[in-house]
């Protein structure tokens, strides 16, 4: 069919869904699958998603992968997203909406561009380079708020504007971040 872009028939995909277990699904014209319910990839040795998701209601495990993308990655998430312990650099391709916690860590992430702006629960990022700068405000929100003042270059820091996001919520500069240069 050569409306779908990713695939080349309905039973490919319909294929590629009983490889991976899921299970409630609906094939949306432009080739986007939803789940109602949850959806397991974890340990698969997947270095891409095998789907483009659209909306998964339940739970979207992909950790313990090889993944250098979340690409294809499902637009909302009712429940919790697990894409720990890949090899992401980016989170882009991540849900937009996440219903429960969304955790990233063990990664090799240096940013937080593209991650979701909105969590239900918890968000985790430890075990990657960007935990040391992100472990320096007091949530999600105002961290993915002080992005806005533009500081990060992959790993340089712009000082001035990195100071005015931390006087914004109180907090003083720290000498050095672990992985990080100041410019």
């Amino acid at each position: 069919m050569k409306h779908l872009k990713l695939f080349e028939s309905f039973e490919e995909i319909d294929s590629i869904c009983e490889k991976y277990n899921i299970e409630n699904y609906t094939i949306n014209s432009d080739g986007t699958v939803d789940v109602d319910g949850d959806v397991d990839l974890s340990g698969e040795g997947l270095t891409k998603l095998p789907l483009n998701f659209g909306k998964v209601t339940g739970d979207f495990d992909c950790y313990y992968n090889q993944l250098i993308t979340l690409e294809n990655g499902p637009r909302e998430v009712g429940g919790y997203f697990n894409c720990y312990n890949n090899k992401l650099i980016t989170l882009e391709g991540s849900p937009r909406e996440v219903g429960g916690h969304f955790s990233c860590s063990y990664n090799k992430l240096i940013t937080l561009e593209g991650s979701p702006r909105e969590v239900g629960g918890d968000f985790y990022c430890s075990y990657n380079p960007i935990y040391s700068v992100y472990k320096l405000f007091p949530d999600h929100k105002s961290f993915m708020d002080s992005l806005d003042y533009n500081y990060l270059r992959g790993t340089d820091i712009v000082k001035s504007r990195f100071e005015e996001a931390l006087d914004e919520i109180g907090n003083e500069m720290p000498e050095k971040i672990e992985g990080y240069n100041y410019i």
